[in-house]
């Protein structure tokens, strides 16, 4: 497999459910995040600016596979605890892509996840096919000979 994008994400006192563990659908939000900085950041640095012109979600599906806790212990008076998500590409077709994720706690995997996304037109308010470069950056987080 090439090099996951790792992404510390800073988890929020209002990420918390009635329980003291992170809210179900703070995962997502987590997750978008992570993503996010993978797109935009990253694709920025590659060179490839265009999927903040837009790209939409067409589905989620995330696997919970422990609580995760906001962890005061973990936290110092300069930083708040923080979860490791780990992203990479799955899949790639003609106008979607599947990013896989899996979420840390420590050492321990909390959750898998997956997102289909479908580069969009805004203005046009319709999916857009991926452009070479978009394929290219896209590649460079896929595993090797994988990502069709």
């Amino acid at each position: 497999m090439t090099d996951r994008f790792v992404y510390h994400c800073t988890l929020r006192w209002s990420d918390l459910d009635a329980y003291g563990h992170v809210n179900n659908s703070r995962f997502l939000t987590l997750y978008e995040e992570a993503r996010v900085a993978l797109m935009f950041a990253g694709g920025r640095a590659w060179g490839v600016g265009s999927f903040a012109d837009g790209v939409v979600i067409r589905r989620h599906e995330v696997d919970y596979l422990r609580p995760v806790d906001y962890a005061l212990g973990r936290a110092t008076a300069e930083a708040a605890p923080t979860v490791r998500i780990e992203l990479w590409v799955e899949a790639i077709r003609a106008a979607s892509f599947t990013v896989a994720y899996e979420l840390y706690d420590g050492d321990v995997l909390a959750s898998r996840a997956r997102s289909v996304l479908v580069p969009f037109d805004l203005s046009r308010k319709l999916p857009r096919r991926i452009s070479d470069d978009e394929r290219a950056f896209l590649l460079s987080y896929a595993p090797a000979g994988g990502a069709a």
